[in-house]
C-alpha cells in the first residue's frame, strides 16, 4: 500500500501502473524484498538478483521505491482478481462484491510479501491509515467501481455516487488488512464471515 511517486508508464484500467520492466528484475525485486524487507532493499541489490548491471535497472526506473511500487502493485492486482474469480457463482453482485473483499483480506492475510512488511516494515503501512491512499487501495476502488456499477444494474447496490461508495468501502476494509496478527490471534474466519456481511447490509438498497 505504497504511494505512487513516479509516472512514467501505462496506468491500466485497474489503476496499475505498467512499466517494461522484464520479469527477472521484478522477480529480484520480490526476492530482496522477501529477503531483507523493503527498507534495506536497494537497486544495487536487485541487479545482482537479476543477474544485470546496475545501470540497466536504473535506466528502467528512477529510483527502488518505484521498483518496489511496482512489483506490489501488480502482486496486488493479480490477487484482486483472484479473489474475483473466486466469487463469481454469487447470483448477486453485491454477493460477489462482498465475497470478493473479504477473499482479498484473507489473501493478503496469506501474502508472504505482505507478511515480509509486517514483519520488517510495519510502520510503512501507518500513513494509509491515517494520511493518504496508497497505489494498492486505488487498484482495488477501481475493481470494486466496476463491481458496484453492475450492482447497480442489476438492483443489488443501493444508488449512490459509485466513486465515493468505492473509496468508502477501501476505508472500511483497510484496517482489516492491516490487522492481520490480530486476526491469527482472535481467529480469522469468523471475524471474515463478519466482514462481508458488513459490506453485504451496507450496499443493500
Amino acid at each position: 500500500m505504497m504511494s505512487q511517486c513516479h509516472n512514467s508508464g501505462v496506468v491500466d484500467a485497474a489503476g496499475v501502473l505498467n512499466r517494461d520492466i522484464p520479469q527477472q528484475i521484478l522477480d529480484a525485486t520480490r526476492a530482496s524484498v522477501l529477503a531483507v524487507g523493503v527498507r534495506r532493499t536497494t537497486l544495487t541489490d536487485v541487479a545482482r538478483r537479476a543477474g544485470v548491471s546496475r545501470m540497466t535497472v536504473y535506466r528502467l526506473v528512477p529510483d527502488v521505491t518505484t521498483l518496489i511500487l511496482e512489483v506490489m502493485s501488480r502482486e496486488f492486482a493479480a490477487l484482486f482478481t483472484a479473489a474475483e474469480a473466486d466469487a463469481r457463482r454469487r447470483r448477486t453482485a453485491r454477493a460477489r462484491i462482498a465475497a470478493t473483499t473479504t477473499s482479498v483480506v484473507r489473501r493478503l492475510h496469506d501474502a508472504p510479501l505482505f507478511h515480509r512488511v509486517l514483519d520488517v516494515d510495519p510502520e510503512l503501512l501507518l500513513p494509509y491509515l491515517t494520511d493518504r491512499f496508497g497505489t494498492t487501495q486505488r487498484i482495488a476502488a477501481a475493481h470494486i467501481r466496476r463491481m458496484l456499477a453492475d450492482g447497480q444494474a442489476d438492483g443489488s447496490v443501493r444508488r449512490a455516487d459509485l466513486d465515493t461508495l468505492a473509496l468508502a468501502l477501501v476505508l472500511l476494509v483497510t484496517p482489516f488488512v492491516v490487522s492481520a496478527r490480530m486476526l491469527d490471534e482472535v481467529g480469522a474466519e469468523p471475524v471474515l464471515a463478519e466482514l462481508e456481511r458488513i459490506v453485504d447490509a451496507a450496499l443493500r438498497p
